[in-house]
């Protein structure tokens, strides 16, 4: 087999020296130029209408929109084809893969521009029975383009959830845009802790203690992954005449790990 593919091969098989940590799924996105995202890993979600957050895009599994590089990444690309018409991609995990507990992170470029809205986050699997927020939410990241130089990590349940959910925001030690470089965007996830991290820094850890009085913790159910591009919204606000499309997310790889130690 291919080196790279005998690594990550390998990697599957061992936890990480000295960390307590073995993987159990990634997506590395070494799949051939042009190509789509494994759908054997990932699905989509399709469509517009705001998804609660009156977000102006239509999500579409176009390969003008998601596509694998060729070089190891999946790009997600926001356009606009006319005038206040924009596309993008929205994929998940949902009925193909999800877990309770570990470490989940991705390495990614987040683009920069008003009305932007890059994310990498979790939904409770049981979403489609009990709902949203009683499935609970985990936004690993993400990023609104008039903040460049913050990403927010946050969770979101019942009683406490859209402008309410539990989160923070993190910079940079250098001050410097994230939409500079690739960053590694994690959670570290325990059944009584959700611990954010950026780079290997941790930066904000919530707990049941953490929650309004009375409120239920919801993170104790496997969830599911998804990551997004999405354009426009009640808390980023609207592209304006400084926002330039395409709008590009890149992502190196999606891993995920579970304890050795618990």
């Amino acid at each position: 087999m291919p080196l790279r593919c005998a690594v990550l091969f390998l990697l599957l098989l061992a936890p990480l020296p000295g960390q307590g940590w073995q993987l159990v799924w990634s997506d590395e996105f070494n799949g051939p130029a042009n190509s789509l995202p494994d759908t054997a890993k990932w699905g989509y979600d399709l469509g517009g209408g705001g998804f609660g957050n009156a977000e102006l895009e239509t999500y579409t599994n176009s390969p003008g929109n998601i596509w694998m590089d060729g070089n190891g990444n999946l790009v997600i690309h926001a356009l606009r084809p006319a005038a206040g018409v924009y596309t993008s991609a929205r994929i998940k995990t949902q009925d193909k893969f999800s877990i309770a507990y570990g470490k989940i992170e991705a390495r990614i470029k987040i683009p920069y521009g008003q009305g932007i809205w890059p994310a990498f986050w979790m939904l409770g699997a049981h979403i489609k029975t009990v709902g949203w927020p009683a499935c609970g939410e985990i936004d690993i990241m993400e990023n609104i383009g008039k903040e460049p130089t913050l990403i927010h990590g946050t969770v979101h349940g019942p009683g406490y959830s859209g402008g309410n959910g539990i989160g923070k925001a993190y910079a940079l030690p250098s001050g410097q845009p994230f939409a500079n470089d690739f960053h590694v965007f994690t959670v570290v996830w325990s059944p009584n802790s959700v611990e954010f991290q950026v780079d290997g820094n941790a930066y904000f850890t919530v707990t049941p203690q953490s929650l309004p009085s009375g409120a239920k913790w919801v993170y104790n159910t496997p969830f599911f992954l998804l990551l997004n591009l999405a354009v426009g919204g009640a808390w980023p606000g609207y592209p304006d005449a400084t926002t330039t499309f395409p709008q590009v997310m890149t992502i190196d790889y999606v891993r995920v790990y579970r304890s050795t130690t618990h």
